[in-house]
């Protein structure tokens, strides 16, 4: 089992028997816009299945936050419908810094299904690297996923808290709202205490592509992991700190805990501390 896929595999893998070819899945999203589906219509991966942050990987906003996770029945019938099969090979890619298609990757992941990999440099690198585009939206043949959730850990807000004084959660978000300085999302700033910052833009190089192992573990090093320590990650609503799990299991360090609900769970209960400034408070 591997966490990312180079170009020049995973076009490999799409020119092998039919059987064994992985399903693709572009997770495009921005949270500005324009819509993922349009960037989907103009270019994609050939056979690649355009599936939606908000309405797939996870359901609708509420008191679990902005993206809470997806009721594993909704999950499964949407996955099946994308082709994936229970077992089968699935690499996910946006076409960003990785961190929407590590939402996908740790998804899966949590609902059982191991064979998943993020394209390495996503849409970029597949461009750049002088692969073969499509316009034509897929129409794949339905899976049978069976999701089984429970795959990966998952933190509530008490176990976060515990977290931060007894290990180390890594908070994901720049730093500007790591530190309270502005919020232009949630309803209340700063970061929970004892939080450490570790922007999830660290992860990747400025094309897109990922560090190497030793890099990221060189990161996490300097942001105070020590070796068998507990760690966990959260962010503004659980989609950048998948990528943090991810560049975590990269760096040698699989099994971190994510905080699902992330700062926009936190911070809608007032009786729940904010701690604002560089330290982690």
């Amino acid at each position: 089992m591997r966490s990312l896929i180079s170009t020049t595999d995973l076009a490999a893998a799409l020119a092998g028997p039919a059987g064994d070819r992985p399903v693709v899945l572009d997770v495009r999203w921005r949270l500005t816009g324009p819509p993922g589906a349009e960037s989907y219509r103009d270019g994609h991966l050939p056979g690649a299945v355009f599936t939606d942050l908000d309405h797939v990987l996870a359901a609708e906003p509420g008191e679990g936050g902005r993206h809470p996770l997806p009721d594993p029945v909704d999950l499964q019938r949407d996955l099946r419908a994308a082709g994936v099969r229970d077992g089968g090979p699935v690499v996910v890619y946006d076409d960003a810094d990785g961190s929407v298609a590590a939402r996908a990757w740790w998804l899966l992941r949590w609902a059982g299904h191991d064979d998943v990999a993020v394209l390495d440099g996503g849409y970029a690198a597949w461009t750049t690297d002088g692969h073969e585009v499509d316009t034509e939206p897929a129409r794949p043949e339905p899976g049978d996923i069976e999701v089984r959730p429970g795959g990966m850990p998952v933190l509530d807000a008490d176990e976060a808290a515990a977290l931060a004084r007894d290990g180390l959660l890594l908070d994901a978000r720049a730093a500007a709202r790591y530190t309270g300085e502005t919020e232009p999302v949630d309803p209340r700033a700063g970061h929970i205490p004892g939080a450490v910052n570790a922007p999830f833009a660290g992860h990747t190089t400025a094309d897109g592509r990922w560090h190497t192992p030793e890099e990221l573990a060189d990161r996490f090093a300097g942001l105070g992991l020590r070796p068998g320590e507990p760690v966990g990650a959260y962010c503004g609503s659980g989609v950048t700190a998948s990528s943090v799990v991810l560049a975590l299991e990269i760096a040698g360090h699989p099994g971190a805990g994510l905080y699902a609900g992330s700062w926009s769970h936190w911070s809608r209960n007032p009786d729940r501390p904010a701690a604002t400034g560089d330290l982690p408070g």
